[in-house]
């Protein structure tokens, strides 16, 4: 290919379009794109083009997406496959989206297709979701990889851990970019040197110049530059419902077994009748480590299951609103390191204290340029920018393909 030829591009599951963003900085035509997400639609539209589609891209036919194009992108939604998500498992409706990439794998034969994903898809039934994927791709006669990458060893001011699968039917070897970032703390600069890896890229580094500029819907000029999106959630104090009364677990726990045995009726036998997996069973051990106390419905629920008394009714079911303090759950930012990932449910609280982390603050450490403007309400700005590819380390994935895959 030559160099001033663009290969083409089709992205499903774009969203806002931080890994096209990637690809086109990285000298890409995306010719192609789709996502179900109308806010991030409207982004994408807004700053890179309006060849994207809104829609279900399980309802739109191969037929509608263009031919002879040589990079499928495909960030597909990792909701049931991350380790937030307790109950993952193949089961997960969400997890089987990556076949409609699969299906235009097959359909339009690409030269090379990407996919990212989050790290818990390869731990999901112990593998085998991970090997089945892999396996998919092999039989249409791709060669296909996957590697484990964390953004802040190839210089996003972020640690997000995410899994890319690289697959092609050129016969080649799949080559992932090189790491070019370290973090210091816990290598010598004798390691820096040596391997000519540069120190990770801290927060401070790349939004310490926000640290005082007001919070404002409108755009602001600071320092001679347009700042847009500098808004942010200023609740860095969260409510939670807790207990109003102390309550001893090993005293509960005592309580629940006494009836339980007065019943007749075994651990496994409470797990079922509340649809639980190895969970009611933990109502009945005092080890610290797994013990529990049912919650105010399952309480109430155990009540009509064993009969037991009022005793501690009105301890373990009456509850009140509780703040949570910085240091119990509530993630603070720190300057001297990468952000922890950026998440699509809510940013980390500013390192001042005073609020949480801007949308423009969250898009700087995805590496979104500064006049990639988002649209859509606050809610949904988090959400966009949470789930996108940083745009950095597309660019980067870009670059290695075009001139090991590509040449």
């Amino acid at each position: 290919m030559r160099e001033d030829v663009k290969p083409k591009v089709v992205s499903l599951f774009a969203g806002c379009g931080g890994l096209d963003l990637g690809f086109i900085n990285a000298g890409y035509d995306i010719v192609w794109a789709n996502d179900f997400f109308p806010e991030a639609v409207d982004t994408y539209k807004k700053n890179i083009g309006d060849h994207i589609v809104l829609g279900d891209i399980t309802k739109i036919p191969s037929s509608e997406i263009p031919n002879n194009f040589d990079v499928l992108l495909a960030g597909f939604p990792c909701q049931g496959f991350s380790i937030a998500n307790k109950k993952r498992s193949m089961e997960d409706e969400r997890n089987f989206l990556y076949k409609e990439m699969l299906r235009i794998v097959k359909d339009k034969k690409p030269k090379v297709f990407v996919a990212e994903n989050v790290k818990g898809i390869l731990s999901i039934e112990k593998g085998k979701v991970i090997e089945m994927i892999l396996n998919d791709f092999k039989k249409l006669g791709y060669t296909v990889d996957y590697k484990l990458i964390n953004s802040a060893d190839y210089g996003v001011p972020q640690q997000r851990e995410r899994v890319i699968i690289m697959g092609n039917r050129l016969g080649l070897k799949n080559e992932f970019p090189k790491q070019t970032h370290i973090n210091t703390t816990n290598n010598k600069q004798s390691t820096l040197v040596s391997n000519k890896l540069k120190p990770h890229v801290t927060v401070k580094e790349v939004v310490g110049h926000l640290n005082d500029l007001w919070i404002s819907y409108d755009t602001q000029k600071h320092k001679s530059k347009k700042i847009h999106n500098h808004i942010a959630r200023v609740n860095v104090h969260d409510k939670f419902w807790g207990r109003k009364h102390p309550v001893n677990q090993h005293e509960i726990c005592d309580y629940l077994k006494y009836w339980r045995n007065k019943e007749g009726i075994s651990t496994k036998k409470v797990d079922e009748h509340f649809g639980y997996k190895h969970t009611a069973g933990h109502w009945f051990r005092k080890d610290n480590n797994s013990g529990s106390i049912p919650n105010p419905d399952d309480w109430w629920k155990l009540k009509k299951l064993l009969g037991f008394d009022d005793k501690f009714d009105k301890k373990v079911t009456e509850l009140e609103l509780k703040e949570i303090k910085f240091e119990q759950s509530l993630r603070i930012n720190n300057w001297d390191s990468p952000s922890d990932t950026i998440t699509a449910t809510g940013p980390e609280i500013h390192p001042n204290k005073k609020r949480r982390m801007s949308v423009r603050e969250c898009a700087i450490i995805q590496t979104f340029p500064d006049d990639f403007v988002f649209t859509g309400s606050l809610g949904n700005m988090y959400k966009q920018i949470g789930n996108a590819v940083p745009v950095l380390l597309g660019e980067k994935i870009g670059k290695v393909i075009k001139t090991k895959l590509l040449k």
